[in-house]
């Protein structure tokens, strides 16, 4: 039987570029990030607008998510209040569920389904992006890929969280 979470769509962002990718030894890029109220999402390829838009087939993160709960955590760990969401560079920031146990599971939000793929694990980035000691406190907790299994759009704002 589904099982049915209330959840709240604190943030949705995209980036048309990278930051970091192949940006080893080097300095990092400042692409804008765009936080947007709703984003359309596309099975097989991804958020409509974001750099990991139709990256590769079969792609693991054609999304990703963050946790509203670790990143206040993680701003009160470093007392950085005025720290935006946007710098962890996920797409969907949720409030209200762990995202670690949607690995391996598919699950909907607004008509929209997902299989969860893998953790999105912190790197060194983390550490130049944030606070030095982020990507450590970051370890299993740095969010969630996830690949999209349906046409739909999402919209900020309380939404159920359906897990199959």
């Amino acid at each position: 039987m589904p099982k049915a979470i209330s959840i709240e769509i604190v943030a949705i962002y995209i980036s048309p570029d990278h930051d970091f990718k192949g940006r080893h030894g080097m300095e990092r890029y400042h692409n804008p990030i765009h936080a947007i109220k709703n984003v359309s999402c596309v099975k097989d390829k991804g958020l409509v607008g974001d750099r990991y838009f139709d990256f590769r087939e079969n792609y693991k993160g054609q999304i990703t998510f963050f946790s509203w709960e670790i990143y206040e955590g993680m701003r009160n760990k470093f007392d950085k209040s005025d720290l935006s969401s946007k710098v962890l560079r996920r797409n969907i920031i949720l409030k209200g569920v762990d995202l670690n146990n949607l690995i391996g599971k598919e699950f909907t939000i607004q008509n929209v389904t997902f299989s969860g793929s893998e953790e999105c694990a912190p790197c060194y980035w983390m550490n130049e992006a944030i606070t030095p000691g982020a990507e450590i406190f970051l370890k299993n907790k740095g969010g969630l890929r996830a690949r999209i299994l349906n046409n739909g759009v999402l919209t900020r704002g309380k939404t159920i969280l359906t897990v199959k």
